[in-house]
């Protein structure tokens, strides 16, 4: 708990305690400390001391106003924040409001990233199957930097040419998390995953032919891996990919 959250609580309890607040005051202003009230989104304040790291904002389905008043309350109170699945005129018009954000068009993420203080123990290790997964993978990538980590990343090493991935495995053993991006049937995570002391953390992509079903073949692989040990977030999830990584490289 940091130390200002810890003098809040004191001061709104201690107030109770003696007298001057009535308990609908209190809890009225223990709500205010946690939660930022918008109208249209409650903001979860209190977050980045449960989670270590602020409250992430998806994007896609909201508003131009909506998201201009989430990112700036944001902003308000952290030197390091995402919105996700952003289309590029959004993303643009953000960028030009905000002085701190910046946008990714290859990820569609804006992300202000004012404290590059490393929080990880180890190396994040993004390993990328194919070209068509860069997206996905650059969600990934740039989403575990912003949250603190060192991010190192392999492209093109899927296993339908295993010489590649075999050409950098040493390489990829000196990262202390590894996430997968691999579509079609998503070989890569039970490959690696076989031969690396390491959390794996797949993301199946949308990427492949028919028959792969938008990425649920991907998807289904990933959860019936044979190699134990590989953590699977949902379709094109580069940013739930990110985060379970991050936590694991912090513990």
């Amino acid at each position: 708990m940091s130390d200002a959250r810890e003098d809040r609580l004191r001061e709104i309890l201690g107030a109770h305690a003696r007298g001057e607040l009535s308990e609908g005051a209190a809890q009225k202003a223990l709500r205010a400390a946690f939660e930022r009230d918008l109208g249209f989104a409650k903001l979860d304040t209190d977050r980045a001391n449960r989670r270590g790291f602020p409250e992430v904002v998806y994007g896609a389905g909201k508003t131009l106003e909506q998201l201009r008043g989430i990112v700036g309350a944001l902003l308000s109170a952290h030197k390091n924040i995402l919105c996700t699945r952003l289309d590029p005129e959004v993303g643009a018009a953000l960028v030009r409001e905000f002085e701190a954000l910046r946008y990714d068009e290859v990820a569609r993420v804006a992300y202000a990233h004012g404290d590059h203080a490393r929080r990880g123990q180890g190396t994040i290790g993004v390993v990328v199957a194919g070209t068509s997964d860069l997206p996905v993978a650059r969600e990934a990538e740039l989403c575990a930097a912003v949250m603190g980590n060192e991010v190192r990343t392999w492209t093109d090493v899927g296993v339908a040419g295993l010489h590649r991935l075999l050409g950098v495995l040493d390489e990829i053993r000196e990262a202390r998390v590894v996430i997968t991006v691999a579509g079609m049937e998503a070989a890569l995570p039970s490959v690696l995953a076989g031969l690396l002391a390491r959390p794996v953390v797949s993301i199946p992509t949308s990427v492949g032919y028919g028959a792969s079903f938008d990425g649920l073949a991907a998807l289904l692989s990933s959860l019936t891996a044979c190699a134990p040990g590989v953590v699977t977030v949902n379709i094109d999830n580069g940013f739930g990919a990110a985060y379970a990584a991050s936590l694991m490289n912090r513990a």
